[in-house]
């Protein structure tokens, strides 16, 4: 891809390269025209749709909070001139060379490599959940990469900020079995699929575990083709829940669905996973549990003797707290209209 196809309004950076291009935004390789610091330049046309307006409001206020080695830092948000020819957003970021995507893809990594990318993984997970935030889209992609292995996560767009008790529960208006939300499909935990209307940060938990399986297959675990085969595709492995297990989904609709499939037995992860180091096996199997208060916490699986010789308790720290009013945009979002978010959004961007 060429930088010429793209038209990047910026004042103190000269893009250089582009680094990927999705429906929400594009990522340049730019250069800071003063220090000659290389970065990364996230471009976003937040106006088109109220979802991306949300999307960067979220971005922006939960990278400004977080200062940890593992979770990508915002160097700059480039100011508009004045509010009427306010269209772009410019978010200015630490530039990492690659994402776990492409490394499993490009090579074999040994367990030493597993160990540490998860842990340094897990550490920013801590992090985020230790102030109630939730990612809720956790994938390979969302964590890059350096040659010199430091990782570090990224795209805050869909978190939420649980409120409700200590296991950072949050609760949306509805019961929607089967729906469309949140999380790339293939590290959707069953009970977003389930009942989406209620989800912890258990499912962060799920997701980590999914991506730990992929490090050691080099390939997806879990790639379902729609819902109803990604759900298949758990019950396979996990094996169809059977009671406190079912009893845990609060989905009426659910549970007459579950019922409804074929039964399977659990099949143990040992033999999907044979020559692995069978100590990353146990912490996975804690992880992959159906009901998500008997997975382990952030917390737990950091204290999991598979990362014995590289756990520094001191850099697992947590975050400054943050108010149940973070994001209050997201609590009136059906009264708002796209004027009222790019208010908010101007008003963010100028605090920065």
């Amino acid at each position: 891809m060429h930088a010429k196809q793209f038209v990047f309004n910026l004042r103190d950076y000269e893009v250089r390269d582009i680094l990927g291009e999705g429906a929400y935004g594009v990522v340049a390789l730019g250069v800071h025209r003063r220090s000659g610091t290389t970065v990364a330049v996230k471009k976003i046309e937040p106006f088109e749709r109220e979802l991306f307006c949300l999307r960067t409001l979220r971005e922006i206020k939960l990278l400004k909070h977080f200062r940890h080695n593992n979770i990508i830092s915002i160097l700059d948000v480039q100011k508009p001139r004045d509010f009427e020819s306010f269209k772009e957003v410019y978010i200015v970021q630490e530039f990492m060379e690659t994402d776990l995507h492409h490394v499993i893809r490009s090579q074999v990594l040994s367990d030493d490599h597993v160990q540490y990318l998860m842990y340094q993984a897990l550490k920013g997970v801590k992090c985020l959940h230790s102030c109630g935030v939730i990612h809720r889209d956790l994938k390979p992609a969302n964590l890059l990469v350096n040659s010199n292995c430091d990782l570090k996560i990224c795209d805050f767009g869909l978190a939420r900020v649980g409120r409700d008790d200590s296991s950072g529960t949050h609760s949306e208006s509805k019961d929607s079995f089967l729906t469309e939300y949140v999380a790339t499909r293939w590290y959707r935990a069953p009970e977003i699929m389930l009942t989406s209307s209620q989800y912890s940060k258990a499912i962060d938990i799920w997701s980590m575990a999914c991506i730990l399986a992929e490090m050691l297959l080099r390939e997806p675990f879990l790639p379902g083709k729609d819902y109803r085969h990604q759900l298949l595709l758990i019950f396979e492995i996990l094996g169809t829940p059977t009671g406190a297990d079912f009893q845990s989904i609060k989905s009426k609709r659910a549970r007459e669905y579950i019922r409804s499939q074929r039964f399977f037995k659990k099949i143990p992860l040992k033999k999907i996973f044979p020559r692995a180091n069978p100590v990353a096996v146990d912490l996975m199997e804690k992880m992959l549990k159906f009901d998500p208060t008997k997975r382990l916490t952030v917390e737990e699986a950091l204290e999991h003797p598979y990362f014995g010789s590289y756990r520094v308790p001191e850099e697992e720290t947590n975050a400054l707290p943050i108010s149940k009013d973070f994001f209050f945009f997201d609590d009136c979002k059906e009264q708002l209209e796209m004027i009222d978010l790019k208010r908010m959004l101007y008003a963010e961007i100028l605090a920065t």
